[in-house]
């Protein structure tokens, strides 16, 4: 295999499992099925996939804590089951939730532990533990219990424990999962400088701005296999370059908009959707200047709620791309 910081080729896995007591039956689940990727080294490399996708069964294969069923790892050059220990000592990686922290124990001393874990001298160690505490925001905090600290705080302090022994790759499995919107930014804020610094990242997510803002690339993943692969603006470009406009209208004008919207042409797509007393009409068209002419006496007659004009997001790549699969 090449230079990558990732290779694949062709991975799988099925689980098995066996039920019963006197009549035992045998249940297999594919759960990820002939995908094959590369990721370049210093590129944070995104995945997303709706739940039960195989994203973290395939991120807990590419870090060594399951075995393929079948197909080829090779990590920084090294190839996944010849040189395990050595891949393990060069990647790093963090799992959603507070798994894998000691609550009783102080920041510092959680660090301290996972150090002597990777069997770091403790001079480096010492040095390393004020670094990282600064880098994921928690200068200040080193001396509290984890058990007293946010979910973002611990999370930030899983994203240091994965860097003690300074990894060339690191995984980071929906690390923003559950986390409030400040400590989500300041957590993408120590990706971004990690990215910096050279590190090569493969991220997974439900956050579709938050693949947008830091991904290089993208993969989408649905049923075990990768139905999609490109940079966020080329996935855009896939799908259309189409506008979006979203109209929110009550249930006494929305009839009559609705006479008005069948006028438009096959190439628009309109999309409706109720929120309590709220309709919303979602309208994608590459031709928005049409579309707000024919809403111009709608606004005048404030028959309209609420108007957003924007461009297609990732969510609206993502949405198409799943949607698309399952017809």
């Amino acid at each position: 295999m090449g230079s990558f910081a990732i290779e694949t080729r062709s991975l799988s896995k099925t689980f098995v499992t066996k039920r019963g007591f006197w009549r035992r039956k045998t249940k297999s689940t594919l759960a990820v099925e002939d995908i094959s990727f590369n990721v370049n080294q210093g590129e944070l490399f995104g995945i997303l996939g709706p739940n039960g996708a195989g994203k973290t069964t395939t991120v807990k294969m590419l870090s060594t804590l399951l075995l393929p069923t079948s197909g080829s790892i090779s990590i920084l050059g090294l190839d996944i089951l010849k040189n395990t220990l050595e891949i393990r000592k060069r990647i790093g990686f963090t799992f959603g939730g507070a798994r894998g922290l000691y609550g009783r124990l102080s920041a510092r001393d959680n660090l301290r532990y996972f150090a002597e874990l990777y069997g770091l001298a403790p001079e480096i160690t010492r040095k390393r533990i004020v670094e990282l505490l600064e880098m994921v925001g928690l200068t200040g905090r080193e001396e509290d219990r984890v058990e007293t600290f946010s979910s973002g705080m611990q999370q930030r302090l899983h994203l240091a424990r994965a860097l003690l022994h300074n990894p060339e790759l690191i995984f980071l499995d929906e690390p923003t999962v559950g986390i409030d919107p400040v400590g989500a930014r300041e957590l993408r804020a120590a990706i971004k400088t990690l990215i910096a610094r050279g590190k090569t990242i493969l991220l997974t997510t439900h956050y579709m701005a938050e693949a947008e803002e830091l991904c290089d690339r993208i993969a989408i993943v649905n049923k075990g296999n990768i139905v999609a692969m490109d940079t966020p603006s080329s996935l855009k470009v896939r799908i259309g370059r189409e506008t979006v406009i979203e109209v929110d209208v009550d249930q006494q004008n929305l009839e009559s908009l609705k006479i008005q919207l069948v006028k438009l042409d096959h190439l628009s797509k309109v999309e409706y959707s109720a929120e309590k007393l709220i309709n919303r009409i979602s309208i994608h068209t590459s031709e928005p200047e049409n579309i707000l002419r024919l809403l111009g006496p709608f606004l005048q007659a404030k028959s309209i709620q609420g108007l957003e004009v924007r461009n297609q997001t990732m969510e609206d790549v993502y949405v198409a791309i799943i949607q698309g699969e399952k017809k």
